[in-house]
């Protein structure tokens, strides 16, 4: 079995609140009896890609446990690259794999510069097609990336999400060893299909978004009352995914910032 913890949209903003909950976060998982054996952060790790905000979330999001980012539309790749990661500056895409056990992680950026939704470039299909050939014939692969692939039937993130869908759903179907696709952005839990695979969204640290039975534009679309959550996917044996979406209780919790 592998446990993959997914933390999203902490969107660190060098006030108390995001950060503190993303700490808490951390802390639930550091604090398990089974531990996860890697983290994803599935973007918008800031809330305007400042380079102090970066530094907020390095301290945050730093555990003895692997933990891989990728951006999202609210992060800079300049920044994300240079204050969070700690490599040289560009603008390229910030695509990433790592191995987890015997299953292969492939993170894709899926932001566009300077706009809310998202499009994976062909430099990054012909990335994620070298990482696939090269990836093991007898185990498991998991895709994520920040924008959803599918309508969620949320008023505000099905307009701001991956455009061309199908190019991905393409190179979906086409391998059998892909058992799902992981996301952020829509800032709630949710589970659905993609090309015939789980597509499971990971809920927001910082706040809640609502579905269209639940808003009506343009009112207020953000609820920050609930407490953060995260989801954690179980690959096992059979290379079959299980997802789990936990909140992590915020009252009576102190952080305690390293200086």
């Amino acid at each position: 079995m592998i446990l993959v913890a997914q933390v999203s949209d902490t969107h660190f903003d060098l006030g108390t609140r995001n950060g503190e909950r993303a700490e808490r976060v951390m802390a639930y998982l550091a604090d398990l009896r089974r531990r996860p054996d890697a983290i994803l952060v599935t973007g918008d790790i800031t809330d305007s890609g400042k380079p102090e905000q970066y530094a907020e979330a390095r301290v945050a999001l730093d555990a003895d446990i692997p933990v891989y980012a990728l951006p999202g539309n609210h992060d800079d790749r300049a920044a994300f690259r240079t204050d969070l990661l700690g490599e040289s500056a560009s603008t390229a895409p910030i695509n990433h794999a790592h191995r987890v056990g015997n299953l292969t992680v492939a993170l894709l950026d899926s932001t566009i510069p300077g706009e809310a939704g998202g499009r994976l470039t062909e430099e990054t299909y012909d990335w994620l097609r070298g990482i696939l050939a090269a990836a093991p014939a007898d185990a498991p692969i998991l895709l994520a990336l920040h924008h959803p692939p599918a309508h969620l039937f949320s008023p505000v993130i099905d307009e701001i999400s991956l455009a061309e869908p199908e190019k991905l759903a393409e190179v979906v179907t086409a391998d059998e060893r892909i058992v799902g696709v992981v996301t952020g952005h829509a800032h709630s839990a949710a589970a659905t299909t993609f090309a015939g695979r789980p597509l499971l969204i990971a809920p927001s640290t910082a706040s809640v978004l609502g579905a269209e039975w639940e808003l009506e534009l343009p009112h207020q679309v953000m609820d920050y009352a609930p407490d953060p959550a995260v989801a954690l996917h179980v690959i096992d044996e059979n290379y079959r995914i299980t997802t789990h979406f936990r909140s992590v209780a915020m009252d009576g919790w102190i952080g305690v910032r390293p200086n």
